[in-house]
């Protein structure tokens, strides 16, 4: 019975991943085509400000109320009515907390930090959305705790949809004020969006209070919520700090290059703004992976079972090589063509071809911070977090003012190389393996070589009369099939991922 709730759990978490990964790639589309470069690239700085805050106002609430009630429930304490009340108070205050310094410092952090007052509006706007972001995180710890993720799913469901119809309305009657306004409409979706969504949640947690019996507790509510947040807090807002400052500093640095402050803006847009989602995309097939394998690896480091764990880790491995060097060339071969498909714009097909070939790295990135995590590893991911933040500070800072946009590519290249590596070197030591060249390396490149032949110098010259989204899509799957033969006949494909394969399907 456990078995088949974790697996609908799963193919719920991954359906709504998807779904709304998709659905905000295209928003932000919609967005961009909206507001312009520059407005991406307001829009960007004021949610790496954004991004902070709600750091500070929900970083480990979910966990907490999950392990909370989870232990709860465990001990046959009866309905958690009074524990979750208790642990919502608590997040409504922090997040409160949050929400009001934000609300207080939006104008000189706009003028002094930010560099463009521009932003006040916007923070303001979004300021009472923090205590709904905190509650929220909460209310989702409590669903899981009671393997319940339908609930919080079709809130994040209805939140997207909110945000999308009140942005749609707003959007094009404030842009004519100006690009402050336009962002300021598009922020106001995302506010209105997250307390209709706590909202929605508060609705369907009080709903699963009443399966409880109405007898009352047999113990007292517990402590220890502040014990659980304020590590995680600390140490996901240093990361989200080092990671702030450096997106506030790249457009001031732009602008030193290229001597105009909305230039610079414009390209930060670009990239960050509109290049970067399209780019990450891809990685929502290998979050499924993750939400069907990382549960098994974290019981196999909790069991001691080391022959377990290291065939986990390496099937996982192979796995993301396999997808990731594919979506790799995949944006390599039609960076131009999803450039002009999707904002119309060679300047955005051009970082989608440069950071391509960069995303196996950052997958497998991911992929292996997450591994490290559920082994008891995450002093390490985070140790190397900081450093690369640190790093990544000084090189925009050295290279940004002398080469402009070149030069943060380059940042961004050598970065996440430096990172994917430091992290992979750490579970290979910690699982006992070696890289395994042949099959993580060198036959997915050989293969993706192969589609990308077949593809830029067969298919595309033949097809050039046909309309851009057919040539996308006729000529990625013609490049992916002929990646996945040739990576077959070479023996990069084994059948026992094909039969892990069918057997997580079933």
């Amino acid at each position: 019975m456990k078995k088949k709730l974790f697996l609908k759990n799963a193919v719920i978490l991954t359906a709504t991943g998807l779904l709304l990964r998709a659905v905000g790639m295209l928003f932000r589309i919609y967005i961009a085509g909206r507001i312009g470069d520059e407005g991406m690239g307001l829009y960007q700085l004021i949610f790496t400000v954004y991004n902070l805050a709600i750091t500070l106002a929900s970083s480990g609430a979910s966990v907490a109320v999950t392990r909370m009630t989870a232990d709860w429930l465990a001990k046959g304490n009866g309905s958690p009515r009074a524990l979750c009340r208790r642990l919502l108070l608590y997040a409504c205050g922090t997040g409160c907390a949050a929400g009001a310094l934000q609300l207080l410092l939006a104008r000189p952090v706009s003028r002094i930090w930010l560099g463009d007052e521009r932003a006040a509006l916007s923070l303001r706007l979004l300021a009472p959305s923090l205590p709904a972001i905190a509650v929220g995180a909460a209310l989702r710890g409590y669903f899981m705790a009671r393997r319940n993720v339908a609930s919080a799913s079709r809130a994040q469901l209805f939140e997207q949809a909110v945000r999308i119809a009140v942005v749609a309305l707003l959007v094009d009657r404030a842009l004519p004020l100006g690009v402050e306004y336009g962002c300021a409409a598009v922020v106001l979706g995302n506010t209105v969006s997250e307390l209709l969504s706590c909202l929605w949640m508060l609705l369907s947690w009080r709903r699963d209070l009443r399966r409880f019996p109405k007898a009352q507790e047999k113990e007292k509510v517990p402590a220890g919520y502040a014990a659980i947040v304020a590590p995680i807090t600390a140490t996901r807002g240093i990361s989200s700090l080092l990671v702030t400052v450096e997106n506030v500093l790249v457009p001031g640095q732009l602008a030193l290059f290229c001597g105009s402050r909305s230039a610079a803006l414009a390209q930060f847009g670009q990239l960050k703004g509109m290049a970067m989602p399209v780019l990450f995309f891809p990685f929502s097939f290998l979050a499924t992976l993750s939400t069907l394998l990382l549960p098994e690896i974290a019981e196999a480091h909790s069991a001691g079972r080391k022959d377990q764990l290291r065939g986990l880790v390496t099937r996982t491995i192979r796995i993301t090589a396999v997808l990731s060097v594919l979506a790799g060339g995949l944006f390599a071969a039609f960076s131009s063509e999803l450039g002009q498909l999707l904002y119309h714009s060679q300047e955005i097909g051009f970082y989608i071809g440069v950071l391509g070939p960069l995303m196996p790295f950052l997958y497998l990135e991911s992929m292996v911070d997450g591994i490290l995590k559920g082994v008891g590893q995450q002093t390490a991911t985070f140790r190397y977090s900081v450093l690369d933040s640190g790093l990544r500070i000084l090189l925009v800072l050295a290279l940004v003012p002398r080469f402009g946009m070149k030069g943060f590519l380059f940042m961004m290249l050598f970065s996440n190389l430096f990172t994917s590596l430091l992290n992979l070197r750490r579970l290979l030591w910690y699982a006992d393996l070696r890289i395994d060249w042949g099959g993580w390396v060198l036959k997915p490149v050989f293969s993706v070589f192969a589609g990308w032949t077949a593809c830029r110098f067969l298919f595309l010259p033949a097809a050039r009369a046909l309309p851009l989204p057919v040539q996308i899509g006729c000529g990625a799957a013609i490049m992916a099939g002929v990646y996945l033969l040739f990576l077959w006949l070479c023996g990069g494909i084994r059948r026992e991922d094909l039969r892990f394969a069918a057997k997580q399907k079933s």
